[in-house]
């Protein structure tokens, strides 16, 4: 019971000192003594409430009102389909060039940018087309990436295609005919 009724007692001590008077004395040396009880040749420090900062109020006229909205509709804009073609999972056999393509609805806005990209590589900054040539076998991937004018991604698509070519000893090859 003692010692709870001691920390009780210091606790409370504690509070109070939080809010006591700060005294300070200079010394002939000019250093500087404080202490929160009165000494001697020692004055009250006047302590300032601490800086604080209030914001501006918010401007509620028609013209903020405008750019508040023009902005929520910019950032809510999405495109309802974009795609990109060749289609996912097409072949081609034997072709000398594949055409790459981008469709979006509604059209390309104006402030948007189109990132086509041909296996991992940018094709054609801004590019809504781009002609694959020569068109080597293999899987292919193609895909578009259309972000507005703060940077934000707003429709975005990919497909792989496939390429076929024969080899000179395949069973299935045609041989040209001599005439």
């Amino acid at each position: 019971m003692k010692r709870q009724s001691l920390a009780l007692l210091l606790g409370s001590l504690c509070a109070m000192s939080a809010f006591a008077t700060t005294y300070v004395r200079v010394e002939k040396d000019g250093t500087k003594t404080y202490s929160d009880r009165p000494i001697p040749g020692g004055q009250p420090v006047d302590l300032q409430p601490a800086q604080t900062y209030s914001a501006p109020p918010v401007s509620t006229s028609s013209q903020g009102s405008r750019e508040a909205d023009l902005l929520r509709r910019t950032d809510d804009f999405r495109y309802t389909s974009c795609s990109v073609t060749p289609g996912n999972d097409e072949t081609f056999h034997s072709p000398e060039s594949v055409t790459i393509s981008v469709s979006m609805n509604p059209p390309l806005r104006g402030n948007d940018f189109v990132t086509l990209t041909v296996d991992g590589q940018a094709a054609q900054p801004g590019a809504m087309s781009y002609t694959l040539s020569p068109a080597y076998r293999g899987t292919h991937t193609v895909g578009v990436t259309v972000k507005n004018s703060t940077g934000q991604t707003v429709c975005s698509s990919s497909s792989v295609f496939h390429i076929q070519q024969p080899g000179l000893n395949s069973p299935g090859r045609q041989v040209p005919s001599r005439r």
